[in-house]
């Protein structure tokens, strides 16, 4: 049976990294041995942490290219468990940071993990290591919700597509989902069973996406219904590294990235509703493992080059790989159906209408808004319809103009030669037909296919041209061949916008009035009607020559 393909925009997304003369290059990043990827971007800058778990750190304009000096300026933060909120300059750093915006105090340990809320302005998730979750409002500085209840170290939180529930994994090898309002859990279930870290994220249409580890640490993903979350939907082992697969998921698209401190690989999947749900696409390879890790958004990608996701990975060298991932199109306009709207900057609530216990979806806002309004242009020229004029005029001037033309002149154009009798009973039967060529939009006066008519319409072939009957059928053949009519010196096409070409350059050019139009269609029919005249005595020659051809046998 032939395994049919699936059908997917995604499935031959393929990863493309810029040269590293384009890229930064001589950082250091903390050499301590913690669950985290170090790094951080959006659209205007790019943060990595220099030492200890949490900073100090760096902070570098995305755009920045080459060598970043040893002196370079940086955020001089995070020397005790406090929380602290910087703010950074929008052309960046000039001078290292020693003062914070904002100083969150609640935590009597440091803080293992964090998470934006991503509707509601200025609310931020932290959980400490006394097992500690705080919801702070970051614009005055205080906790406004308090959870308690995980009995061990909490390993990551990750809030749903609206920010009503958040989703955790902990020691005791639990996942838990929580109401944000309140802190009360509304789902729980066994994760993996493997001692190291599990991570957790919403997928926005609800489910979990987890990884983990098995009894005898084999890395493994897992994506879960939320209403049991111990028995996964589906389950795959990958391979034996030690290192804890961290999650990166693109809501926008569905593709999901796994990376690990320490790998030197990144494999990427798709998620959707299709069975098995997460869909294997490729891995992107290189010598070098990562020891700092971030994704950019989309407002930060390249919509003019079918760019669906940036990773920014920090190699052991100190190299910033930027890692571009593509879908192949032949196009070069805007592919809409790869950008639906992103998340806006604009938040949908305040702090204090969260707290009400209101809820909204995030807004959203054109991935390339100049794309999005642009609309196509037809360069339309605004002409008279002429071609609304010309099938009556052609039809009315070619059925008068034979007639009207000068005898000296249709007496010219006639053979030298005797034109053979015809009966009068053969011209009578067969009466003149208007004949319409499609192509040209010429109507000429003849007969009918099948009868042969006057001398005003066809002439006949010279009686001397005709084959001796006697002779041999090759011989009158060849006969005929060397006797054929000499082509016409000029030779006409005319296009669809009625524009005549003549080797002769007489009429080349686009007619301006009415009456230029009237006077190149008058020279396209006399050569048209010469034409006529020769293949009409072609035909008559070969029809002769068939009927001696037949006598002689």
């Amino acid at each position: 049976m032939a395994q049919i393909v699936r059908q997917s925009k995604f499935r031959h997304v393929y990863c493309t990294p810029v040269k590293h003369e384009n890229c930064m290059s001589d950082i250091k990043v903390t050499e301590i041995t913690w669950d985290s990827l170090f790094c951080d971007v959006n659209p205007k800058f790019i943060a990595f942490i220099n030492k200890g778990a949490g900073g100090p750190f760096l902070v570098i304009p995305v755009n920045k290219i080459g060598r970043i000096d040893k002196d370079y300026p940086f955020v001089d933060a995070h020397r005790a468990p406090t929380l602290e909120v910087w703010v950074i300059p929008d052309k960046g750093l000039s001078r290292t940071l020693h003062e914070p915006a904002v100083e969150l105090n609640g935590h009597q340990k440091r803080v293992n993990t964090m998470a934006w809320h991503p509707t509601a302005n200025n609310l931020l998730l932290t959980a400490g290591g006394e097992n500690l979750l705080l919801l702070w409002n970051v614009g005055n500085g205080e906790a406004l919700l308090e959870i308690a209840g995980h009995p061990d170290q909490i390993f990551s939180v990750a809030f749903n597509y609206d920010g009503s529930q958040f989703v955790t994994t902990c020691k005791d090898k639990k996942i838990r989902i929580l109401d944000t309002h309140t802190g009360s859990v509304v789902h729980e279930g066994v994760g993996h069973e493997g001692l190291k870290p599990q991570r957790a994220v919403f997928i926005r249409d609800g489910r979990i996406f987890t990884t983990g580890f098995t009894k005898r640490s084999e890395r493994l993903y897992a994506l879960r219904a939320p209403d049991n979350l111990s028995s996964p939907i589906i389950e795959e082992e990958l391979d034996t590294s030690n290192g804890v697969l961290f999650p990166m998921y693109d809501e926008d698209t569905g593709l999901m990235f796994l990376v690990a401190k320490g790998d030197c690989a990144i494999r990427y999947y798709e998620i959707n509703n299709e069975y098995p749900f997460v869909h294997y696409i490729n891995t992107y390879t290189t010598s070098e493992p990562q020891r700092a890790l971030g994704s950019i958004g989309k407002r930060g990608i390249s919509s003019t080059e079918n760019e669906v996701v940036r990773l920014y990975k920090l190699t052991t060298k100190g190299i910033v790989d930027i890692l571009q991932f593509f879908v192949p199109r032949k196009s070069e306009l805007f592919q809409h159906d790869l950008y639906p709207d992103t998340r806006s900057t604009a938040p949908a609530l305040t702090a204090e209408e969260f707290m009400e216990g209101k809820n909204a979806a995030p807004k959203l806002q054109p991935v390339n808004p100049a794309a999005a309004q642009a609309k196509p242009k037809l360069n339309v020229a605004k002409k008279a319809n002429i071609l609304a004029q010309l099938p009556t005029q052609i039809e009315t001037t070619q059925q008068t103009s034979y007639a009207e033309k000068p005898q000296q002149e249709r007496q010219a154009s006639r053979p030298t030669s005797q034109a053979t009798s015809r009966p009068a009973s053969s011209a009578q039967s067969s009466p003149r037909k208007p004949v319409i060529d499609d192509d040209m939009g010429i109507v000429a006066m003849g007969g009918s296919s099948g009868s042969r008519s006057g001398a005003s319409s066809r002439q006949e072939a010279p009686k001397e041209n005709k084959p001796d009957p006697m002779k041999p059928k090759e011989q009158g053949r060849h006969a005929d061949v060397d006797e054929l009519p000499a082509a016409a010196p000029n030779r006409v096409s005319a296009s669809p916008r009625m524009s005549v070409s003549s080797s002769s350059g007489e009429i080349g050019r686009m007619p301006t009035n009415m009456d230029e139009l009237l006077e190149d269609l008058q020279k396209m029919k006399t050569v048209i009607r010469q034409h006529e005249r020769r293949i009409r005595m072609l035909e008559e020659t070969l029809a002769d020559a068939n009927m001696s051809s037949a006598y002689s046998f």
